[in-house]
């Protein structure tokens, strides 16, 4: 899609935090009604790069999950928010000039489908969104439906306002957590106002349940399920029970997003009150995504308490953070999907640029595409939309080797239309992108299969006694990133601790017991590959005779070589004009099926545009005379090439420290056990210190 430049428009003119005014204790304003070219918008701002979208994210302004190639989408909540998007050099286009209206029309059309549907196609049969408790009557009255299949679950910590967090587990004979089973986890809501992120969870629960579909048999044997649909049950309480304001303000409850945890940073005059009515209105609280351990304090999150990303006081300081956390770190969790809205994407970690690629890269993207084919959502690594740091699946999969994705669930909106956003998503319903391809309802069950995958886990097979316990066991200090400084900078790094453990009850019999890697990722390296020949040589980009009319394009084509010849990591196009940036070209680069691979639209001279691992094959190159093409200010073009970066590989290898108790406490036997992911290793009988 071309995208065309505008000034900064008009926006709401509540005077938010958001604007930097809370972080000197200035006092917010209280909000002031719309004028009829004064709303909230969305906007999508024009950043074609990795990077110019990570400094987008940087200006704290209200950043969705929402980007493409060509930018990233922004809720514009005042004039303060416009003013610091021009300031920064930015441009953008308006995509919603009015989102306080469009949600008004969701009301609307929630309850005219509620009204007229008496059951959706979902395996619940839904036709609303569920309140709070909702969700903790279905769980119970499942658990009580099917005694043997559902174990009721509460996590190790509550809330900041000490409410529980509930789930469920999912398998044959759940009331045995000590079954050897490999762990699918999917959750929802850890941003209060993504209400689908929620929905979705717990449609599944139902569908391994009572859909009759004819892999459940399958799944409830081999895998254990644990479903926990809200996790900031805090925030989305006072999100879902708000009273609509509809303007967006700083007191329209219904769209807040963080935990209700007050930040030792917020200034005293926006303590007071509670989390659903005080000064600072939806503002406080901490961002859960922001503030898991691993790689916190990095890019990607904020140091100001009022920014809808703040990370929090500390790496993990937050309490539904930890009981997650708590969750994880006692189970065999393989595979991950933690649901939030919007953008029709699936993400995988590295959320870090900075980090590269995974050692587990090949495996991951596969996995990720497997479920795309269903959701037909793009599926790419978490900082290919920006960087970020402190999110759950990059936590988990770092240091725990499980492999955790991210779906964003959507096209726009972080609580659109139930029909829409709901039934339509998950059950792959015209107007969602995965219409008749199985949606996210197929996509979830993949997941369930490849947490079952023994390729994609470790296993440790053996015998063991009736009436003993087997422990898999490692503990380790973990670093987060250096910790970004709200003035820039950085200071070092700050450690902290996890405790991995998990157990299997002894039958009497063999067992066979699903684990994740005992090396860590982390420890392992960074995936990458050797180089298999030389790069190609640069080349000029052959520019065609004459010059298109302003605002139409010329079209080129360039050949990109590979193996035997040439092994290229990375291929780079560079495009130049005289007249600097008086004049603006825009330049978009296609493969041979019409796919946009890589584009350079900024105000920029020169134009850069990057695509990594090329596939062999014919490009086609787009130069649009965005403003002043002439003969006198005409494009020349180069492509030039890198070699591929080489794997990072430790070579470290770590161990689970295993050990077998009898039923009154004594330990049997212990012993240290190194199996790589994909690998069984068979410790015959580990209760026997002589064998």
């Amino acid at each position: 899609m071309r995208i065309t430049r505008v000034g900064p428009g008009v926006v709401a003119a509540t005077a938010l935090a958001l604007a930097g005014l809370v972080g000197t204790g200035a006092a917010i304003a209280a909000p002031q009604p719309n004028a009829q070219d004064d709303k909230v918008q969305i906007v999508h701002v024009h950043a074609v790069t990795q990077a110019e979208r990570s400094a987008v994210n940087a200006l704290g302004l209200d950043t969705t999950e929402h980007s493409d190639t060509t930018g990233v989408d922004v809720v514009l909540h005042g004039r303060a928010d416009a003013e610091r998007l021009r300031k920064s050099g930015h441009t953008w286009t308006v995509k919603n000039a009015d989102l306080a209206a469009t949600e008004r029309a969701n009301r609307a059309a929630d309850k005219a489908y509620a009204a007229s549907v008496a059951e959706s196609e979902l395996p619940s049969g839904r036709t609303s969104y569920r309140h709070l408790a909702d969700y903790n009557a279905e769980m119970t009255a499942l658990a009580a439906k099917y005694p043997t299949k559902v174990k009721p679950l509460t996590l190790s910590r509550s809330s900041v306002l000490g409410k529980p967090i509930r789930g469920i587990e999912i398998t044959d004979g759940a009331a045995n957590v000590n079954d050897g089973k490999p762990v699918f986890l999917i959750m929802g809501a850890h941003h209060a106002r993504e209400w689908p992120s929620a929905e979705h969870s717990m449609e599944f629960a139902y569908d391994l349940l009572e859909s009759g579909d004819a892999r459940n048999a399958g799944l409830l044997k081999g895998v254990r399920t644990i479903v926990v649909p809200v996790v900031n049950v805090d925030g989305f309480e006072i999100s879902r029970e708000a009273t609509p304001l509809g303007d967006f303000s700083l007191f329209d409850y219904e769209m807040k997003r963080k935990n209700c945890a007050i930040s030792v940073n917020t200034p005293a005059q926006y303590q007071p009150g509670t989390c659903a009515d005080n000064p600072a209105g939806a503002l406080r609280g901490t961002d859960l995504n922001r503030n898991y351990p691993g790689f916190w304090g990095g890019p990607g999150a904020s140091a100001s308490w009022s920014s809808e990303t703040y990370r929090g006081d500390a790496p993990g300081s937050e309490p539904e953070g930890a009981a997650v956390r708590d969750l994880i770190s006692s189970h065999q969790v393989t595979t991950l999907i933690t649901n939030h809205t919007y953008s029709n994407l699936v993400l995988r970690p590295p959320s870090l640029a900075s980090t590269g690629f995974s050692p587990d890269e090949i495996q991951y993207r596969a996995l990720g595409a497997d479920f795309a084919s269903h959701n037909d959502y793009a599926n790419i690594p978490s900082f290919g939309l920006y960087d970020t740091s402190g999110s759950v699946e990059d936590w988990s999969y770092w240091n725990t080797g499980g492999y955790g994705f991210t779906f964003e669930i959507g096209t726009e909106g972080f609580h659109p239309p139930f029909q829409d956003g709901v039934v339509a998503e998950y059950a792959g319903l015209a107007p969602a992108a995965g219409a008749g391809l199985g949606g996210n309802r197929e996509a979830y069950y993949r997941a369930a299969a490849a947490a079952m995958d023994k390729a994609m886990h470790s296993t440790i097979t053996g015998k063991a006694p009736a009436n003993t316990t087997l422990s898999v066991r490692k503990s380790y200090t973990g670093m987060t990133s250096p910790v970004t400084q709200p003035g820039g900078g950085t200071t070092p790094p700050i450690p902290y601790t996890d405790v991995l453990t998990s157990s299997l009850s002894g039958k009497g019999g063999a067992f066979s017991w699903a684990v994740n890697p005992s090396t860590r990722p982390l420890v392992v390296g960074r995936y990458g590959r050797d180089p298999q020949g030389p790069p190609q040589p640069s080349s000029p980009i052959t520019n065609p005779a004459g010059v298109p009319a302003v605002g139409a394009s010329e079209f080129t084509d360039v050949t990109i070589q590979g193996m035997p010849t040439y092994d290229n990591g990375k291929v780079i196009f560079t495009f130049n004009w005289p007249g600097g940036t008086a004049v603006d070209w825009d330049f978009y680069i296609y493969d041979a099926a019409g796919n946009q691979v890589a584009s350079a639209a900024t105000a920029d001279n020169p134009e850069m545009a990057a695509a990594l691992d090329p596939v062999p094959g014919g490009y086609r190159i787009e130069a649009n005379n965005y403003d002043g093409g002439s003969p006198a200010t005409d494009w020349t073009g180069t492509m030039s090439f890198a070699s591929p970066d080489p794997a990072i590989v430790t070579g470290v290898k770590e161990s689970w420290n295993l050990t077998c108790t009898s039923d009154k406490g004594k330990v049997l036997g212990t012993r240290s056990i190194i199996v790589d992911r994909g690998q069984a290793v068979d410790v015959g009988n580990p209760c026997n210190r002589g064998k």
